[in-house]
């Protein structure tokens, strides 16, 4: 691992090149270090009042927030996407949008980025509180996203590729990426409602090819998934009333219907009724993280959330190819394309996190893109004041746990942070920490390492 990584290290590099207009009325210089107000989205799917972890750092970094108990509060959006653009909390009235901000300082971006990414903050960081599944969904590649994006605009709001990493808060649950072809087979051989939907032909394709090159895989499961999905309505919703009798009749015996997946089938059947996505477990691995954890979503990588709290960091797009478990649009036809049918097992989607060799505290998920670069510190209690390193890119620091007062020369007074703060910092810029006695702290920062 190179030193850039190393971003918890004590040190500072050079302030920023560029002009620093100065503020009417003001003798210091413009505010580089600071507070951000985050977007919140009441997505049905949410986990309701403060049993959200969205709710939960809301309230905590503002008590007087008002949390609606019966209100979803499924995303907290953290950047400057068009469509949940945060406000600069800076002293001024009204607060300056991020973005715009931006636009006038691309210094603050870092050199590299604002080079890179045409003077955007290339990533939108989000914490997610996921109380019901999330659709069977997937993201396109740039070349496919432009195509969809003038094609169908209403449904595919920008150009932009949509690679995405979840890091679990709690223990969090979610499909992802295709099954090692003996599991599905198995499922073909167990479940005989999917095998109706996938075809008689189609499956025993994919049962021989188990044994043969993996561009024969590939291909058989390609026709298996897209028979599955393409089914009649009326046909598949048939099949799926069968299954859903059959297992809960063999779970009210008591009996095992692990063959089946029969605890997560009925659970999805519960939330989404006659859904297809509902048979989707039979093809994408479960995969489960405890707090720490990562999965990482390249693109073309077939994905849902099932529940869980997580952060979560993605390029700056909101496009995505839904195809099932949502009432949202589905577009079957583009998902079956262009997915990845490369199968693995689920144990190879968690993707590790690296230890700074600059800083202890440091533990660093740093994706095969170069949108963005995921940091999580966890400060242990002994210490009492912690540096927030400087980096050469923006970055934005949120706080899961423990309170401290951070300043910086940066900044235009001390700030106070504490569950929930979330803290835009320009490239080249370092925030001390004053941590509370006894408590440690743990944040994540996202950043574009170029």
């Amino acid at each position: 691992m190179t030193s850039r990584k190393g971003a918890g290290h004590a040190g500072r590099a050079g302030a920023p090149r560029g002009s620093r207009r100065e503020r009417k009325g003001a003798h210091m210089a413009e505010p580089r270090v600071f507070p951000l107000r985050c977007t919140v989205r009441n997505y049905a799917w949410g986990q309701r009042g403060l049993r959200s972890a969205v709710a939960q750092l809301v309230s905590s970094a503002d008590p007087s927030a008002s949390i609606d108990p019966e209100q979803p509060y499924a995303e907290l959006w953290m950047g400057a996407h068009p469509s949940g653009d945060n406000a600069v909390l800076d002293g001024r009235d009204p607060p300056q949008a991020l973005g715009s901000w931006l636009a006038e300082h691309p210094a603050c971006l870092g050199s590299k980025v604002c080079e890179a990414f045409g003077g955007r903050l290339p990533f939108l960081f989000k914490v997610l509180s996921v109380r019901t599944a999330l659709s069977i969904q997937a993201h396109p590649n740039k070349e496919l996203a432009a195509k969809l994006h003038a094609q169908f605009p209403q449904h595919y709001p920008d150009a932009n590729h949509k690679p995405e990493m979840a890091i679990a808060l709690t223990p969090f649950e979610g499909l992802c990426g295709f099954r090692p072809v003996e599991e599905i087979a198995a499922f073909l051989r167990d479940v005989p409602e999917l095998r109706a939907l996938v075809g008689e032909v189609a499956a025993e394709q994919l049962e021989r090819s188990a044994s043969h090159d993996p561009r024969g895989v590939s291909a058989a499961l390609r026709v298996c998934f897209t028979c599955l999905m393409k089914s009649e309505k009326e046909t598949f919703t048939q099949q799926l009333n069968m299954l859903v009798e059959r297992i809960s009749q063999q779970a009210a015996k008591g009996q095992d219907t692990s063959a089946s997946n029969g605890d997560l089938l009925l659970r999805l059947h519960d939330q989404f009724p006659g859904d297809i996505g509902c048979f989707s477990i039979y093809f994408l691995n479960v995969v489960r993280l405890e707090p720490g954890e990562a999965m990482f979503l390249a693109a073309n990588e077939p994905h849902a959330y099932l529940q869980g709290d997580c952060v979560e960091c993605m390029a700056c797009s909101d496009n995505t190819v839904r195809a099932g478990l949502t009432p949202k649009f589905i577009d079957v036809l583009t998902l079956c394309e262009m997915l990845n049918y490369t199968p693995a097992p689920s144990s190879s989607k968690i993707f590790p996190a690296v230890q700074s060799p600059l800083d202890p505290s440091v533990f660093i998920y740093d994706p095969p893109v170069p949108d963005f670069t995921l940091m999580r510190i966890e400060i242990p209690s002994s210490i009492k004041l912690y540096l927030i390193s400087a980096l050469d890119c923006a970055s934005i620091l949120l706080v899961i746990q423990g309170t401290a007062r951070g300043t910086s020369t940066a900044a235009t007074s001390e700030m106070t942070l504490r569950r929930g703060s979330v803290i835009f910092m320009s490239a080249n810029e370092i925030m001390s920490l004053h941590l509370a006695p006894s408590e440690g702290m743990l944040l994540f920062r996202a950043c574009c390492l170029l």
